[in-house]
């Protein structure tokens, strides 16, 4: 079984919760990927904003050697992460319930690549029913010095400096050569996770939580993809929090960021009550 395998946490709220937010409606699953990295004391402050609204999350970041050296390398163990996740879902009986995502930063963004991809092709999947995905810090393409950044601050200050700087030049070697001058010809075998999703986006409706002031992700990069799956008909909205660091917008904007995630739920679980909706969200793109 998918639970035996990974790594996650599943919260189920109280029925009495759940029944005073949404009245008798199944209540909706939030799975929420966090960034490389992240400590799960730290997802569950974000588990929180939707536990408190009677929704069943489940928690999950993935390994760090998967983010930064699998899929920098094209190795695609994520892939079968994506599967286990998703048959968690039916491990617990709530395949039923409507679902949501959030997702951090690229870390994050790269295993929901792998989910999206399984949602439109393997059909044990298909009577899934998706209403959204608020995407925070992300996604982020080409960036050396912003995924330097990143593994800088994941490996944390305990590492010695001597392997800290082996590490990182290793890293960005690799990056460099494969991901921006190889790329052209390696995006043949694998794309990376910003190309990917951007080419074949899922339909259901997104939210991309950013700032300018991000040293990690580009804020450009995230402005250029939403306007690209915006002009194949997905939709999608955006908010800049302006000032707050990578991830950081719910540290800094807790009571604005709290309300928007809340409030772009309640409009997914609004919109996904018509069959016409549920169905279209369900069909796999072509």
């Amino acid at each position: 079984m998918a639970d035996e395998e990974i790594d996650y946490n599943i919260v189920f709220p109280d029925a009495a919760t759940s029944e005073r937010h949404w009245q008798g409606t199944k209540e909706p699953v939030v799975i929420l990927l966090g960034w490389a990295g992240c400590k799960d004391k730290h997802l569950s402050k974000y588990s929180s904003i939707y536990n408190e609204q009677g929704c069943v999350t489940i928690r999950y970041t993935a390994p760090l050697k998967t983010v930064f050296i699998s899929e920098s390398f094209g190795y695609k163990e994520l892939s079968s992460t994506a599967l286990k996740l998703l048959e968690i879902l039916f491990d617990y009986e709530v395949e039923n319930s409507p679902i949501c995502f959030h997702v951090f930063s690229n870390g994050g963004f790269m295993l929901y690549r792998y989910i999206v991809e399984l949602l439109h092709s393997d059909e044990q999947f298909s009577s899934l029913c998706v209403i959204g995905a608020v995407v925070d810090s992300a996604p982020g393409s080409g960036n050396v010095r912003g995924a330097l950044r990143a593994l800088t601050a994941t490996l944390g200050p305990k590492i010695s400096p001597v392997l800290r700087y082996v590490l990182l030049a290793l890293f960005a070697v690799t990056v460099f050569l494969l991901r921006v001058v190889l790329y052209p010809i390696t995006k043949y075998i694998h794309k990376n996770h910003y190309d990917a999703v951007q080419e074949k986006p899922p339909a259901w409706p997104h939210f991309y939580l950013y700032s300018r002031g991000d040293q990690v992700i580009r804020h450009r990069d995230i402005e250029l993809f939403v306007e690209a799956v915006k002009q194949k008909g997905v939709p999608v909205d955006s908010f800049d929090f302006v000032s707050s660091p990578h991830v950081g917008h719910f540290r800094e904007f807790p009571e604005q960021y709290t309300l928007k995630c809340r409030e772009f739920l309640a409009t997914c679980m609004k919109d996904s009550d018509g069959t016409d909706m549920k169905k279209r969200h369900r069909v796999r793109n072509p």
